[in-house]
């Protein structure tokens, strides 16, 4: 009962519907309004987690993470990747999928030299993903660390991704379960849009 999705009245490009919901959310004070699920593929196995995106330009939704973590090591054997944002005090969710690049190593290192100094070092000292003896390990390592500031520089296992979409799908909440569902679908450089039934 919050909104509708009606053709006439959406823009022809999804980046601008999308940013304006997330301007809503952001509006509303929606805890981590930012958070995505991202999904990857490895062979014919699935994974899902939450990370956060960081910038939306005109290519795409960009997200930090280690190159070396699952999620890293799954998207370098499968570029094609999926998002999802599901704000549910707005009952509005977003789906995402494309390909994946990586960004620039200047701009993860500007984006990384902008983050909490404890931030940093925590990425530098945590081996994402793998096995580790003990929490003591990595508390070990972090003490270590921040003793050395001029140590704490964005390593080459660290950086961003960019996911370029491909299709966007918009779902909002509507009574009765008979949602609206817009998908707008990448077609020989221009968007179309398609209607989907809930």
């Amino acid at each position: 009962m919050k909104d509708s999705l009606i053709e006439e009245d959406l823009p022809l490009n999804p980046f601008d519907l999308f940013r304006g919901w997330l301007g809503i959310a952001l509006q509303k004070n929606i805890y981590e309004a930012n958070a995505m699920v991202l999904s990857t593929v490895s062979g014919d196995q699935p994974s899902s987690r939450v990370v956060l995106l960081k910038e939306l330009d005109d290519q795409g939704f960009v997200f930090y993470t280690n190159y070396e973590s699952r999620k890293g090591k799954e998207l370098e054997q499968n570029r094609y990747a999926a998002l999802n944002f599901f704000w549910r005090e707005l009952e509005k969710q977003v789906r995402i999928e494309g390909m994946i690049e990586k960004i620039d190593p200047k701009v993860s290192a500007g984006y990384f030299n902008s983050r909490p100094f404890e931030s940093r070092v925590s990425a530098i000292v945590s081996p994402q993903s793998q096995p580790i003896a003990s929490r003591q390990v990595l508390e070990d390592k972090q003490n270590d660390l921040l003793s050395k500031p001029d140590q704490v520089v964005c390593p080459p296992h660290w950086g961003g991704y960019r996911l370029v979409p491909e299709r966007i799908e918009f779902w909002q909440g509507r009574a009765n379960r008979l949602h609206d569902r817009i998908v707008y679908q990448l077609e020989m450089g221009d968007w179309h849009q398609i209607r989907l039934a809930p």
